[in-house]
């Protein structure tokens, strides 16, 4: 799959071809605050692109198949977790995470873009030529920003009510599995995504560390990810003992992380640490846990959770 950049001349006069063929009347349009300002975007879009993990579970779940997304990082493809919400259609393949195909976006002729809170203005630019391009107003990096995000992605997609009660769910059942969690002895966890250079602590402000602090976990980054940041430097073996959690929640990306996690189970450094003695080690989908995000992502962690804590 190429995710090179057309030539600028070649890529504008496409954009306003496809723009002007997408382009809605006034009466069909509406107004929506984002975080480039005002936008209009049509009452019920019919061909929506998504360039963000978490638009593409949002718009699922909201009960929309976008006609384009994005890969997973660390993958050629939607995240796994994604396959079973899929039906006969799927989304093309417009581009990677940190590069979008231009020419492939505009040939699924969308009427709608969603796209991620960190978009590039060049970027955002050029989309917008294609059609109404939604970024979200975000608060950053919080355990909660996905709700946020969420729910401005239903309000673009005209389907704010079930964006609403999908983010209610997950709440009504977090708050039901905390309850169910309350009297557990173990009551902290660290979150590793295992890499071939090394693991990585992830951050206590992810969404996924944020999943874990709601039912209950005091999730701990043991001071080895810097401030603002999604994940410490990779660790060497010796230095996994900073990691004292009750639980270890280990996350892989792809075959290469699992290989690399293979040979250092073998390793007496990563044997010592008690929570690999005590069996409390649960290895989770490194492209859910450490890259997804939104309804559907959420609902799948506290599968998760749930099989490995709940007796």
């Amino acid at each position: 799959m190429s995710v090179s950049l057309p030539k600028a001349s070649t890529l504008i006069g496409a954009c306003l071809v496809a723009a002007f063929a997408a382009a809605v009347t006034p009466a069909q349009a509406r107004m929506l605050d984002t975080a480039h300002g005002e936008i209009e975007v049509p009452d019920a879009p019919e061909r929506v692109v998504t360039l963000y993990e978490g638009a593409l579970d949002t718009a699922l779940a909201a009960g929309v198949m976008p006609v384009g997304a994005v890969t997973t990082r660390g993958g050629d493809d939607v995240a796994r977790y994604i396959e079973p919400h899929l039906g006969d259609q799927r989304p093309a393949i417009v581009g990677v995470v940190r590069e979008i195909n231009m020419e492939a976006v505009v040939g699924e002729r969308p009427d709608l873009i969603l796209a991620g809170p960190r978009l590039p203005d060049a970027q955002y630019r050029l989309l917008s030529r294609i059609a109404p391009t939604v970024v979200p107003q975000s608060p950053g990096i919080t355990p909660d920003a996905w709700k946020v995000e969420g729910r401005q992605f239903g309000e673009a997609l005209g389907r704010e009510d079930a964006v609403n009660a999908a983010i209610d769910h997950v709440e009504a059942r977090t708050a039901e599995l905390r309850e169910t969690l309350g009297g557990a002895e173990a009551r902290t966890a660290n979150l590793v995504r295992w890499m071939p250079q090394g693991p990585l602590v992830m951050s206590d402000q992810l969404f996924s560390s944020g999943m874990l602090e709601a039912v209950g976990l005091d999730v701990a980054s043991s001071g080895l990810v810097n401030d603002g940041g999604v994940h410490s430097d990779p660790l060497s073996l010796e230095n996994l003992s900073r990691l004292q959690g009750d639980w270890l929640f280990l996350a892989t990306l792809n075959e290469e992380g699992d290989d690399a996690l293979a040979a250092a189970k073998d390793s007496p450094a990563f044997a010592r640490l008690p929570v690999v003695e005590n069996g409390q080690v649960v290895p989770v989908d490194g492209q859910l846990w450490t890259s997804a995000n939104g309804p559907l992502a959420a609902e799948a962690i506290l599968d998760d959770i749930e099989a490995a804590l709940v007796p």
